[in-house]
């Protein structure tokens, strides 16, 4: 049966791949961008490929953006994507920067997934949220602790309303992609350049040395974006979602070595 889907953050990476991959099923896809040339590409995108999309503008930062899609859409399925990183030693980070990532990866999404749970509990709709989480938001990785703090904000909220919203028969689920090469981690390195400066700062560069190797051999994005794509079509899919199996594996093994863990 065909779902209206909204997705956000569908200009690039997991959000763009599954935005197409839900339209070519026959889905409704209401596919948001944070800026209006974002907008432009994914039209001109879905004109070449023949898809029927339905393109809008949507910063989950911004409440006259927020308002207004809540007034516009009625949907069956939330995909909240969106995200950023800005990376560094969290000793050392702006808070600024820090403060960023929160509005966006944290109280945007919340504030747009509230809009939608109230309009499905007053339609007594059984409505879905799937959120996109990251393997940060179940550990931490150094030199972007404040990043996967606000993914651990996001698993927490999302188990609250996976809890609280049963009885209105709301499905929750959070994906967890691993490290996928969708330029996202890359730029959160580079975000670090921005202010890091090594004749100021305590934390010495050297701890940066090997970022360039262990992004050299990032995952294809493909089976993560179909993950989230099973993920929101599955009525009865997993509330947690970490892809692919090893990384999994590994977030369980440094869970259960964290009890063990000297400070």
């Amino acid at each position: 049966m065909s779902k209206t889907i909204l997705i956000t953050g569908a200009a690039s990476g997991f959000g763009k791949i599954a935005t197409f991959e839900l339209a070519r099923r026959g889905h409704k896809v209401i596919a948001t961008a944070q800026v209006y040339p974002q907008m432009s590409d994914l039209i001109r995108e879905a004109k070449e490929q023949r898809i029927e999309l339905t393109v809008d503008k949507l910063d989950v930062t911004n409440p006259r953006d927020i308002a207004y899609i809540h007034e516009k859409y009625d949907i069956d399925v939330l995909i909240s994507n969106a995200g950023i990183m800005e990376g560094g030693p969290i000793a050392e980070q702006p808070l600024d920067l820090i403060r960023d990532m929160f509005d966006v990866n944290v109280f945007g999404a919340l504030n747009l997934a509230q809009g939608f749970i109230k309009k499905f509990v007053a339609e007594k709709k059984a409505g879905k949220i799937v959120f996109t989480s990251s393997m940060g938001g179940l550990w931490t990785v150094p030199y972007v602790a404040a990043y996967c703090a606000s993914k651990h904000a996001l698993e927490a909220i999302a188990e609250g309303l996976r809890t609280e919203l049963a009885s209105f028969n709301i499905k929750i689920a959070t994906c967890n992609p691993g490290v996928f090469d969708t330029g996202f981690n890359d730029r959160g390195v580079d975000s670090i350049a921005r202010w890091y400066d090594p004749e100021v700062n305590f934390t010495p560069s050297s701890v940066f040395d090997g970022t360039t190797k262990a992004l050299a051999n990032q995952l294809d994005p493909q089976s993560m974006a179909d993950t989230i794509v099973e993920v929101a079509l599955d009525d009865n899919s997993n509330f947690r979602n970490v892809h692919p199996k090893e990384t999994e594996e590994y977030v369980k093994q440094l869970q259960a070595e964290a009890w063990a863990t000297k400070s």
